[in-house]
């Protein structure tokens, strides 16, 4: 986000994007996730008309919210979405802090790290826009069946611009 706003918390997520993909160098597929559910999250923000600072917040947990996988992977040699979620806000606090990213932003995106797999009880629009646009993008990657695709949409999408998204890329017709 390139707003110059003082009160963003972030005002470019290009450096924060860039140092994600340092953090991931060598794994394009990781690379190609975060971009993906950044781009999704991002366009979705702004259709549900997030104000510019939650708007950033956003930005920033999308481009971030896989940070824990590697830790994950060094420590106990696996990163589904719990140790994702217990590793990450540690190492995206440490990320956003060394970036100047105002205190209230850094606490909210790790908090959205350390619960993005976690799918009840969301308590913001950031928060669902996170979880649908991560959504959007694991149903590709993953290759989910029409059922998985079609039980997600009906369990998971709650907003205006997250179900028309879905309903475009997998041709969900509404019932």
């Amino acid at each position: 986000m390139t707003r110059t706003n003082e009160r963003n918390p972030m005002k470019n997520t290009d450096e924060l994007a860039l140092k994600m993909m340092a953090a991931m160098a060598g794994d394009p597929k990781r690379i190609q996730h975060f971009t993906k559910v950044h781009s999704y999250a991002a366009l979705m923000g702004r259709e549900e008309g997030l104000d510019a600072d939650t708007q950033a917040i956003l930005e920033m947990a999308a481009l971030v919210h896989d940070i824990g996988i590697v830790a994950g992977e060094a420590k106990f040699g696996r990163c589904d979405g719990k140790i994702q979620e217990q590793e990450g806000p540690a190492l995206a606090r440490n990320l956003l802090q060394s970036l100047g990213v105002e205190d209230a932003a850094v606490d909210r995106v790790a908090y959205l790290v350390g619960h993005h797999h976690t799918y009840h009880h969301i308590d913001g629009l950031d928060y669902q826009i996170l979880v649908e646009a991560d959504f959007l993008v694991n149903l590709y990657e993953d290759n989910a069946s029409d059922g998985a695709i079609e039980s997600a949409y009906k369990k998971i999408f709650r907003t205006e611009s997250g179900r028309k998204i879905c309903r475009m890329m997998y041709g969900l017709v509404e019932k």
